[in-house]
């Protein structure tokens, strides 16, 4: 009762859920980029999938603070800089992120036009793979951050499952508008990489203030509100499809 009826866990509940949804806002859009080069039957399946999974890692992750608060001490030192598990899972991850992103940006804009008749289509399971490994990155930095605002376990689990329903909500109608405008699809990516270079930063010891970079979201997000706007009769820019070149070629 005393959770119930205290104003500051109602405020720290209500910081701690707009965190998350923030936070939860790169996942979604690094999901629904990977969902997009499966079959459209399968996009929503892995959209969903992608969400419970980053939902329970980060509670399973809340249920194990001993081991997470363990992760922030260090593990071994290379030139002079101590690197925790922590730091290696970000560095690791933001890596990834980078190589990941850039690769993307170039399948988009100067990858061949139906490229699957001559490589492996993606799989629903390949796609899976590359949505925990990002979701394992995203929760361990949320889970951490949550550690440091609110002591309530109880209050971090609710801000979760809410921040994940809005998440839920949400997931398609982003998902099918970057997909829709190309440019939107490509500065997503390039916020990727502005993530991917942040957690490396963090990884490397390297306090790299979020509210400069989801600033700076921000402002390139209301930027490409008005030209989309200000194009709005004009016929957007086709980026190479090369999954869905090779789907309209089939009877």
């Amino acid at each position: 009762m005393d959770l119930i009826t205290n104003p500051q866990i109602w405020i720290a509940l209500a910081t701690l859920t707009a965190l998350e949804i923030v936070l939860g806002i790169d996942n979604v859009v690094f999901i629904s980029i990977l969902a997009d080069k499966l079959p459209p039957e399968q996009r929503d399946r892995a959209r969903r999938i992608g969400l419970v999974l980053a939902m329970l890692m980060r509670i399973v992750l809340l249920f194990s603070l001993s081991w997470v608060i363990q992760l922030t001490e260090p593990w071994f030192v290379v030139l002079g800089e101590a690197i925790s598990g922590r730091d290696l899972v970000l560095l690791l991850g933001g890596l990834f992120l980078l190589a990941k992103s850039t690769h993307e940006i170039h399948t988009s804009l100067e990858g061949a036009e139906g490229g699957t008749s001559t490589r492996v289509r993606p799989t629903f399971r390949s796609v899976i793979i590359q949505i925990i490994l990002l979701d394992i990155v995203f929760s361990l930095d949320s889970v951490i951050t949550a550690v440091g605002m609110v002591d309530e376990i109880a209050v971090m689990v609710v801000a979760v499952l809410i921040a994940t329903a809005v998440m839920f909500t949400f997931a398609r109608p982003i998902s099918e508008f970057v997909s829709r405008h190309p440019t939107v699809k490509v500065l997503a990516l390039s916020f990727l990489i502005l993530i991917g270079a942040m957690l490396v930063g963090q990884g490397l010891d390297q306090n790299i203030p979020k509210g400069y970079i989801y600033f700076a979201m921000a402002f390139s997000v209301g930027v490409e509100m008005l030209n989309l706007r200000m194009r709005a009769k004009s016929k957007p820019v086709a980026l190479h499809s090369p999954y869905e070149a090779e789907q309209k070629r089939l009877p």
